[in-house]
């Protein structure tokens, strides 16, 4: 005879996709062959991707985090960060003679192209991004001062004056809303009807992915949780998809950061990660909820990524 639960049963709706892409997992690749191959330290400009665990760890293995490159010795190998860095950083490693290896997303890279030779044809450029991000810095960084307009919402759309509004493109950071963007892009085409766009989609398929995914949880849920550091743009982008699919969406660290009282009356939690989280971060999250709860997990059905990233050729096996 089974002694029935006195835990409150609750449901758990696991988005799938979830967690790392294939341009996190390639950067952690990166440090972490880099410090097998060349012994520790290996510095790392910026955090390699964002994720405090996911720096933490690989601080423990002897990465050790910059800001830039002059806090770097020249005889020991860098990393620079998936997000992506200005020419300028290259260009200064190799001016010191330094070993460096580039982390930068594959798909960060294509938009770094993009504006190359949008730039080249001679339009004026407005980047879709969040000021201040890495991966905006980078962009921004790629051309000359000046070459490139950031546009962050619907309203500097109207603001934005270019000299010929017949010769203008738009190119976009990589982990950004798809609605938000989409209502960007919009006013942009409005305006200017012969804007040239990206060929193909900037949004990554990994962002687009997972929102795609919450926005199919929450709908179905009471409370989502996303897991991911507050300067992952991708898990910030995560939770406000679940608050306007009708969820209560709360951004957390790990479990740890879980208070309880936001499932009061909750009947079915959704779970996510961003982009820059590990499984790990999910599976402690539901041990936690388990220690409180009669838990039912039920996984979301979607097609498998199967996206893989080439490593540097200094580090492949």
């Amino acid at each position: 005879m089974t002694t029935p639960s006195l835990r409150r049963p609750l449901k758990v709706l696991l988005a799938t996709p979830r967690g790392f892409c294939a341009g996190v997992d390639r950067a952690i690749q990166i440090v972490e062959r880099a410090i097998a191959k060349y012994g520790a330290p290996v510095y790392v400009r910026h955090e390699i991707v964002h994720n405090r665990h996911v720096v933490e760890r690989l601080r423990a293995l002897g990465a050790v985090f910059v800001e830039e490159l002059d806090q770097c010795p020249a005889d020991r190998p860098v990393v620079f960060s998936a997000h992506g860095v200005p020419k300028r950083v290259p260009a200064e490693a190799r001016a010191r003679e330094m070993l460096y290896l580039d982390a930068t997303c594959p798909l960060v890279s294509k938009v770094h192209v993009e504006a190359q030779r949008h730039h080249e044809a001679g339009r004026e450029i407005v980047l879709i991004g969040h000021a201040g991000h890495p991966e905006v810095v980078g962009t921004l960084g790629q051309l000359p001062q000046g070459a490139v307009a950031l546009i962050e919402t619907v309203a500097d759309v109207a603001d934005f004056q270019p000299r010929d509004p017949a010769n203008v493109a738009f190119i976009t950071q990589t982990t950004l809303s798809v609605d938000d963007t989409a209502g960007i892009i919009a006013a942009l085409r409005a305006r200017f009807p012969a804007i040239a766009t990206p060929y193909k989609e900037d949004i990554c398929y990994a962002t687009t992915n997972r929102q795609e995914a919450v926005k199919t949880v929450g709908a179905k849920c009471d409370v989502l949780l996303v897991l991911g550091s507050a300067n992952s743009s991708n898990s910030v982008r995560l939770a406000e998809v679940g608050h306007r699919a009708g969820a209560a969406s709360y951004l957390i660290e790990d479990a740890t950061a879980l208070d309880l009282a936001w499932l009061e009356g909750a009947r079915v939690v959704g779970v996510t990660a961003g982009a820059s989280a590990p499984e790990v971060l999910v599976n402690g999250l539901l041990d936690r909820l388990a220690r409180t709860f009669d838990l039912t997990i039920q996984e979301a059905e979607a097609e498998p990524e199967t996206v893989i990233f080439k490593l540097p050729r200094a580090l492949a096996v």
